[in-house]
């Protein structure tokens, strides 16, 4: 099954990171990812991020190019996945 990754809201309160810059992407296409691996490192005006896959799967194709601007809800990446739903 396709799976669309998005970017979250970093944090929980009116300071939550809400989008950035994608450094560099840590995992590339065709890579078997299980929940929790590093996706990419998001760059803000006060900090950097690793981004975690969200669930397991096999990196289909990145939606985003390092150096891009981003904002959460925007999506970064298909993952192949064996949900059903």
């Amino acid at each position: 099954m396709r799976f669309e990754v998005t970017l979250p809201s970093l944090g929980d309160d009116e300071d939550a990171v809400k989008g950035g810059r994608v450094s560099f992407w840590l995992a590339e296409i065709g890579a078997v990812l299980q929940e929790g691996d590093d996706l990419l490192e998001l760059t803000t005006d006060k900090a950097a991020f690793i981004v975690p896959c969200p669930k397991d799967g096999i990196l289909k194709e990145t939606c985003v190019a390092e150096g891009d601007s981003i904002a959460a809800g925007d999506v970064l990446c298909i993952l192949e996945t064996e949900d059903k739903g």
